[in-house]
């Protein structure tokens, strides 16, 4: 796919933090969208803070304010941007400023939801927030996935159980939990938990990846996953159980495995995703393989979610040397997901 109209709406790009590398990697995104392929997106946030950034990073960028239906023409010539789009944010490099900019941070991703919802964009793709400065001025969710699926909820009027996907040639992983502290994890820990996230990896699986008979690999809880009950008994009284309640449904489910023989080369040819128990044992092996090719993507959504698997990386914010590798892929991947979807 090429930076040129296609007949399929935009992808619809948040802005994300304002004092953050959003901006950055959006503007290197666009510049580099014939070279490798970028789709046309439509950027949703503040038109100013992209002029702005531009000068700062020393970037050529012409910027044009369009309706949703014109980004698609428009983007081969300028960086599209929604023309009304959320208010002004101070968007100051390497500074957080929540007062100044939250409701611009918040509106743009209640905005992408209103234009996915409304069939004027083909995907969301997210760029990075900072949640502790969102918590300042109000915002009561862990972060941006949570926050999607309350959206999702409030727009099509059912209830979304949003899944993290970590995704990158070769590797798929899913925590089961997420952004809760370690020590909560075992307690947080269901069959019930682990069978549904595996019944909605199995199902985007099949959907969005195309994947015909999805296998997934079920990590441990305990290290050698539990040595059958010597190291823990969570493996055999909660991952076990789960993993045949799966089998059961018909998926190609196998654990609890020990989860540090799982992501060698071999093992992981062996499966099409892995369901990690924690955040950290699904996160340090993709980055640790693929860091800048490694994209989040939000699964049981009505829509596509995808986003760069960084943060917002304040010290890099108006430099010109943040990396929009991982952007790209997620742009990339949101396109590919979003027509896959349609072709059922």
């Amino acid at each position: 796919m090429s930076g040129r109209a296609t007949g399929r709406p935009p992808l619809a790009l948040t802005q994300g933090e304002p004092g953050g590398i959003g901006p950055d990697i959006a503007i290197d995104a666009w510049l580099a969208r014939q070279r490798y392929g970028v789709p046309p997106f439509l950027f949703v946030g503040d038109a100013d803070l992209l002029t702005r950034r531009a000068a700062a990073m020393g970037r050529d960028l012409p910027v044009a304010r369009v309706a949703p239906v014109d980004a698609a023409a428009a983007f081969a010539e300028a960086l599209p941007c929604l023309a009304a789009g959320p208010p002004p944010a101070a968007g100051r490099p390497g500074e957080l400023a929540p007062e100044e900019d939250g409701a611009s941070v918040l509106a743009a991703i209640r905005a992408a939801v209103a234009l996915v919802h409304g069939g004027e964009a083909a995907a969301i793709v997210t760029n990075p927030i900072n949640k502790k400065a969102l918590s300042q001025v109000g915002f009561a969710h862990p972060g941006h996935t949570e926050f999607l699926g309350e959206l999702a909820e409030q727009a099509y009027g059912a209830p979304a159980r949003p899944v993290m996907m970590l995704a990158a040639p070769g590797l798929r992983v899913v925590p089961v939990t997420i952004h809760i502290p370690l020590a909560d994890v075992a307690r947080a820990l269901t069959v019930e938990k682990i069978v549904a996230t595996g019944r909605i990896v199995a199902e985007a699986l099949r959907r969005r990846f195309r994947v015909a008979r999805p296998r997934l690999a079920i990590a441990g809880l305990n290290p050698h996953a539990g040595e059958g009950g010597l190291l823990g008994a969570e493996d055999e009284a909660v991952v076990a159980p789960a993993v045949a309640a799966l089998a059961e449904d018909g998926i190609d489910a196998t654990g609890p495995l020990p989860a540090d023989t799982m992501f060698h080369a071999e093992a992981r040819r062996r499966y099409d995703a892995a369901l990690c128990m924690y955040h950290d044992q699904a996160l340090i092996p993709v980055k640790t393989l693929a860091f800048d090719e490694a994209v989040n993507v939000t699964l049981g959504l009505p829509f596509v979610r995808t986003s760069p698997d960084h943060g917002t990386a304040l010290t890099l914010a108006g430099t010109g040397l943040a990396r929009p590798a991982s952007l790209i892929a997620a742009l990339r991947l949101a396109a590919e997901l979003a027509a896959n979807g349609q072709a059922r």
